[in-house]
C-alpha cells in the first residue's frame, strides 16, 4: 500500500488524500469501539479491523511524509524532521502506557471511543493546511510511475545509500524478536520484557529532545553511516551485557543512534528528491522501513535457534558494522553528500 499511496500522492492533492485517510482511520476506531460494546466481542473483528487500519495508514503515510518541503524552507527540513520524531517517539513510549491506564480505568469500549474523539484534532489540523496540488510535471498514478520511482533511486547514490544502509542495519541488527527470551535470561518476567522493548524508544526520545545539533549537520550521508555503525556497536555491547541495567543502557544508545540515522535519512530523501516524486519515494521508504525489521527479527530468531542468544545478537551487530562499511566504500558520493549541495 505505501507504493500505491505514494504514486497517488504525487498525482493528486495531498491534503485531500490525508482528509480521506483520517476519516477512514476514525471509522476503523469507531468499529473497534462497536465491537468492544457487543455482549460477545469478536476476535476475528480485531484482525480484520487492524488489517484495514494498517492498510489505510500505509496508503496515506506517503502523503504525510512528503509534506515538509511544502510547509517549511529547505534549511528547516532537518529541524522539522527532528520535531516530528520528538512526538513520534513520545507516542511510542507514552501511547501504550496511556492506553493501558485508560483500559484499566474506564474499560475497552470507552478507550476506543476516546480514540475516535482524538481524530477531531487531526482532521482539524489537516483541514487547516493549504491546498497541496501535485507538481506541474507530476506523472499519472499507475504501475509505470511506481517503477519510475525505483529507477530514480538507482540514479541517486544518496537515495540508494539511505535505503541500503538502513536495510543492512535492520536485517542484521534487529534483535527485538529475542526480547522475550532475554527476559528469561535476565531472570525477569513480563515487566523485564517490557523494559527491553521500551529502552530503544526511550533512547530515541532522549536523543530527539537533544537533537538541535542534528539539524546543523551538513555531511548527512556520513552521519547516516556513523549512526548505523553505532547501532551495530551498541547491539554488540548489549549481547555481551550480563546485567539488565547495562543491557537497557546499550539498547537506549542503539535507539538514540537510530533516531539520528532516521532524521538524516528523512532529510536526505526530502531534499534530494524533486516534489513530483516525493510521494513515491516516501512510499518506497515506508515499505522498506516496515519490511526490513521484520526480516531482521526472522534472521535473529533463526540464528538464535541454531546457535545462542548472544551469538545471534553479537554476530548481527558485527554484520551491521561490516555491511555499513561496505556500503560506504561502494557509494562514495553518498558518504560525501552535503546538505548544502543536494544535487552534487
Amino acid at each position: 500500500m505505501p507504493l500505491v499511496g505514494g504514486a497517488i500522492a504525487d498525482a493528486f492533492d495531498r491534503r485531500r488524500l490525508l482528509l480521506r485517510t483520517e476519516v477512514l482511520l476514525a471509522a476503523v476506531s469507531l468499529l473497534l469501539a462497536g465491537n468492544a460494546l457487543l455482549p460477545h466481542p469478536q476476535v476475528w473483528a480485531l484482525y480484520v479491523l487492524q488489517t484495514a487500519g494498517v492498510t489505510v495508514f500505509s496508503f496515506g503515510a506517503p502523503s504525510m511524509r512528503s509534506l515538509l518541503p511544502r510547509l517549511v524552507r529547505e534549511e528547516q527540513i532537518a529541524a522539522a524532521s527532528a520535531l516530528e520524531s520528538v512526538y513520534g517517539n513520545l507516542g511510542a513510549v507514552a501511547g501504550p502506557a496511556a492506553a493501558g491506564l485508560l483500559v484499566a480505568a474506564v474499560g475497552l469500549p470507552l478507550t476506543y471511543v476516546l480514540d475516535v474523539g482524538t481524530f477531531g484534532a487531526s482532521l482539524w489540523s489537516v483541514w487547516r493546511l493549504p491546498a497541496l496540488p501535485p507538481a506541474e510535471d507530476a506523472e499519472r498514478a499507475g504501475f509505470r510511475s511506481i517503477v519510475e520511482g525505483f529507477r530514480f533511486v538507482r540514479t541517486k547514490q544518496a537515495l540508494l545509500g539511505i535505503f541500503l544502509v538502513d536495510t543492512n542495519a535492520m536485517v542484521f541488527g534487529m534483535p527485538m524478536a529475542l526480547f522475550p527470551a532475554y527476559g528469561a535470561h535476565f531472570g525477569g518476567g513480563a515487566s523485564t520484557v517490557g523494559f527491553l522493548y521500551a529502552a530503544p524508544y526511550a533512547g530515541a526520545l532522549v536523543a530527539s529532545v537533544l537533537s538541535g545539533w542534528v539539524t546543523h549537520f551538513r555531511r548527512q550521508g556520513l552521519g547516516v553511516c556513523v549512526a548505523a555503525g553505532l547501532w551495530g556497536v551498541a547491539l554488540v555491547a548489549f549481547g555481551y551485557a550480563d546485567a539488565l541495567w547495562l543491557a537497557l543502557v546499550m539498547l537506549a544508545v542503539a535507539g538514540a543512534a537510530d533516531f539520528v540515522s532516521a532524521v538524516l535519512r528523512s532529510t536526505i530523501l526530502l531534499t534530494a528528491t524533486p516534489d513530483a516524486m516525493r510521494g513515491r519515494l516516501s512510499g518506497i521508504e515506508l515499505a522498506q522501513v516496515a519490511s526490513a525489521p521484520s526480516l531482521g527479527n526472522l534472521e535473529a530468531g533463526v540464528v538464535a535457534s541454531v546457535t545462542s542468544l548472544r551469538f545471534s545478537v553479537v554476530s548481527g551487530g558485527l554484520a551491521c558494522v561490516a555491511g555499513t562499511l561496505l556500503c560506504a566504500l561502494a557509494l562514495p558520493r553518498f558518504v560525501r553528500y552535503d546538505s548544502r549541495r543536494p544535487d552534487a
